[in-house]
């Protein structure tokens, strides 16, 4: 669900004076100048700094080269494309020579309302707002990338000749292809870089980018008019998957090289998903590209309704010598692992092992109580169901073969529920009885890692039906403590026997980099200094990573730095060279504050104050809020970006205050899980408490006039805020809020609510509908603001809410944006929105 919806993209205005009266009226000009003068400070600090790195490292004869690839914006233009620099070990403070890697070309990318359906949606799920070059896979040994971008596909190769990187910028050629339609989710085979796959139209294609043919090797999608026609595709994440667990695609390359059966033709191999949503229901939106008339069909499984299914499937093929796709098979399993784990709803991760002799997958229940990882070779995939025939003999042989051949190597289970993670890193398999990975569990009560050792015994080794196995492992804990792992990613230097991850060991306020040895469980170093978060990427063989970094007072900067290992083994990371540092910014950053609350933990909280405060003055005090599950808002990294909107506030006369309120994430499953079963009961209590503190503390804030002001869940508890406590907040302005948990999504909502038939007094409590009646009667204290074509927050929940304040006779403002999703992204209806914003905070507060 998190959506924030505070960075605002570049607007053209005149200039503004540097500092206004708050007492004076604004002018709708002069707040829209007020409003574009923060999108330029952001947009010059959202387009510096760099992300995607990815490390390559050549062997020349005066020793290794290294090079590092971003993406990033250069100076003077507006969209992402790659870059590079060349690594030196005696770069200094000085910034790094950036270069483009490719040569410049025509501009492709396109305002976002001509984008395809299929890319405006995957942009809302991964929360993009940058344009142009926004992901990319790359091939290291060929040194291939390939990427997509406004609806297309685009290929270059960045040759080493003679043991030397190239210096010539890179001519980018687009990947033709038959099939018409957007191209997404690029990805190289890891054996050949001349095939590339990628999604078209709910299916998977594959191109030999010398030969110029492709295939399409998938045929899930029909190309029906009406969803209710065409209810499968291939390839492609449910929504539920993408939006609540954080997973975009849906197949997986096999690694490494493999033979047929005769031993002398490649074989090929892509793991992939096939989602059937035909028991899930069809929402109807009008569609923002019509008159009217038109409207737009999607698939959306509300709390306690049907999922979609999902099965997995293999598909084999080779490549004839004039590079056409040929001896194509696509084939799945006896049984779905729906069918052989009854209790599983939920296919979060899958892949391969390193070695390519296993896919995986990890498969949770409904409710997000128990999670097991299963291993899957290949000889499990046979034809397709329907071509057994009934015959008995057959189907008992594929079955025998599927269980001697497919392992439960790891089972967590809670009475709460398991956050999804990305923390899993195999080890080269060196016995054939046993698989070791590194995975991470909260069943301390926080999230750590753990050294696991799984036997690969078959499933059934037990005389248990496949469903009711568990598996058998041995698991050393290497973190422990009253703190968080990050749930992004480790690396592993094996020589070494040393583990690098990211975590919050010494403050839940700064992410850092730490290494842990793997056989000294709890010998924790941290390997970058306090007073900054830090971001990191690390290249496979842990000599290098990069870190953006930055705290609340200081912008992003961006360095390299190297890992050297003293005889003892201790890990020392010194910076070489400076990427990037962001010049200082007009910026009055937030101030950090923290407080013990009545339920005994420790609250943090930040605060904008106005520029050139007046000592014994109250101010009028905007809380904006989240306060939902997920989301972290206070820390010591800087929010010049993301929050820049409230520094805007500050500046015109306002105390703007941020708390995380119990339910929040990096604090424990003591402190997030305080909302199970129910939501919007217990935040409201929270963040009022801690803005009375703040007020009997610094003085400043003037109780009769604080507004509350937050977007999705914070929109939520903005309502929630107002209805709860009319007495505490003058006026609430809520953005695309769920009203009812009964209209939102199953991923979400059941982990937090469980099902509404199990839990109905706590979906009844958590409605703001059912609290219609309890909003002040007052005109102008309410502001709704939603966008029309909202497909995750439909705006269902706001006509609903509508209907019941007019059943109870209460007034309400409301702020429509037709062409809007669950963030406002045109450029045009997100300066409104502020200046709207702006103007209203002044007109009622």
């Amino acid at each position: 669900m998190a959506s924030i919806n505070m960075l605002a993209p570049y607007c053209e205005s005149s200039p503004l004076p540097s500092s206004m009266e708050a007492s004076s009226k604004m002018s709708w000009t002069e707040i829209r100048q007020a409003v574009c003068r923060s999108h330029r400070v952001a947009s010059s600090l959202l387009g510096r700094m760099p992300s995607t790195f990815t490390f390559r490292t050549v062997a020349t004869p005066d020793g290794q080269c290294h090079r590092l690839y971003f993406l990033g914006i250069q100076t003077g233009h507006r969209d992402n494309t790659l870059l590079y620099v060349d690594i030196r070990d005696n770069g200094g403070d000085e910034p790094a020579d950036i270069k483009p890697l490719l040569e410049t070309f025509p501009r492709i990318s396109v305002p976002y309302g001509q984008l395809s359906k299929e890319e405006q949606l995957l942009r809302e799920r991964k929360r993009l707002r940058s344009f142009g070059i926004m992901s990319y896979d790359y091939h290291e040994a060929s040194g291939r990338f390939v990427f997509p971008t406004s609806n297309r596909l685009f290929v270059c190769d960045e040759i080493v000749s003679d043991v030397v990187f190239s210096t010539e910028p890179l001519f980018s050629l687009e990947l033709w292809t038959s099939c018409e339609g957007s191209k997404l989710d690029p990805k190289i085979c890891p054996s050949n870089p001349d095939l590339v796959a990628y999604i078209s139209a709910n299916d998977i294609w594959v191109t030999h980018t010398v030969a110029g043919k492709d295939k399409r090797l998938t045929f899930a999608d029909k190309g029906a008019k009406s969803l209710s026609d065409d209810p499968k595709n291939a390839g492609v994440p449910s929504f539920v998957v993408q939006e609540e667990f954080d997973r975009y695609t849906g197949y997986w390359w096999q690694p490494g090289s493999h033979k047929n059966e005769t031993g002398m033709q490649p074989v090929y191999r892509i793991l992939y998903e096939e989602v059937d949503e035909s028991e899930v229901q069809i929402l109807n939106i009008v569609s923002p590209q019509s008159d009217g008339t038109a409207v737009d069909e999607y698939r959306y499984p509300r709390a306690g309704t049907n999922n979609a299914k999902s099965t997995l499937r293999l598909l084999e093929f080779e490549i004839d010598n004039s590079g056409s796709v040929s001896n194509l098979y696509d084939v799945q399993l006896p049984e779905p692992l729906s069918s052989l784990f009854p209790w599983m709803e939920y296919l979060l991760r899958a892949g391969w092992t390193p070695d390519g002799k296993y896919a995986y997958a990890v498969i949770s229940d409904r409710l997000q109580q128990k999670l097991q990882m299963v291993l899957l070779s290949p000889v499990c995939f046979c034809v397709p169901s329907d071509s057994i025939n009934g015959d008995d003999s057959m189907t008992i042989n594929y079955m025998s073969n599927l269980t001697n051949n497919m392992h439960i190597v790891y089972e967590d289970n809670t009475d709460v529920w398991l956050h999804v993670h990305d923390v899993l890193y195999f080890f080269p398999q060196t016995s054939s009885q046993e698989v070791d990975f590194i995975y991470a569990s909260e069943k301390s009560g926080y999230l750590h890692l753990y050294h696991v050792v799984s036997s690969l015994e078959n499933v059934r080794a037990n005389n248990t039906s496949i469903g009711a196995a568990s598996p058998v492992f041995h698991e050393t804990q290497l973190t422990e403590g009253d703190w968080e792992v990050d749930g992004k990613e480790v690396w592993v230097d094996k020589e070494r026997k040393l583990v690098y991850f990211v975590g919050y060991k010494d403050t839940p306020l700064e992410t850092h980099l730490y290494v842990v040895r793997l056989d000294q469980s709890n010998s924790i170093t941290r390997l970058t200094p306090l007073g900054c978060s830090h971001s990191i990427s690390m290249d496979k063989s842990c000599s290098l990573f990069v870190s953006v970094y930055s705290n609340l007072k200081t912008a992003p900067s961006c360095c390299v730095f190297r890992l050297s290992y003293a005889e003892d083994q201790h890990v020392v990371a010194s910076q070489i060279q400076t990427l990037l540092e962001t010049p200082v910014q007009e910026y009055t950053p937030p101030e950090l504050f923290s407080y013990q609350s009545s339920s005994g933990f420790t609250m943090y909280g930040m605060v904008y104050k106005p520029d050139d405060m007046v000592p014994q003055k109250k101010y009028p005090t905007v809380l904006f809020v989240y306060a939902g599950p997920q989301v972290q808002m206070v820390s010591n990294a800087y929010k010049g970006m993301r929050f820049l909107r409230l520094h805007t506030l500050a500046s015109l006369g306002y105390v703007v205050v941020v708390l995380d309120s119990r339910g929040s994430c990096h604090r424990g499953i003591k402190f997030e899980s305080y909302i199970r079963h129910r939501l919007g009961q217990t935040e409201v209590d929270d963040q009022v408490e801690g803005l009375q503190w703040l007020a009997n503390t610094g003085g400043y804030i003037d109780m009769s006039r604080v507004a509350i002001h937050g977007w999705s869940y914070g929109g939520y508890i903005s309502l929630m805020g107002l209805c709860q406590r009319p007495d505490v907040f003058k006026i609430a302005i809520a953005g695309a809020p769920v009203t009812s948990w009964q209209l939102y999504d199953t991923g979400y909502t059941e982990r937090y609510m469980g099902l509404p038939c199990q839990n109905p007094d706590g979906y009844r409590a958590g409605s703001v509908l059912k609290h219609a009646d309890r909003f002040p009667s007052e005109e102008n204290r309410l502001l709704i603001v939603h966008g029309l074509i909202d497909e995750n927050v439909h705006f269902y929940h706001t006509s609903a809410l509508i209907s019941a304040l007019v059943k109870a006779c209460k007034p309400y403002n409301l702020q429509v944006y037709p062409n809007e999703r669950h963030g406002i992204r045109n450029p045009g209806a997100n300066e409104h929105y502020e200046a709207m914003l702006l103007a209203y905070l002044q007109e009622h507060l």
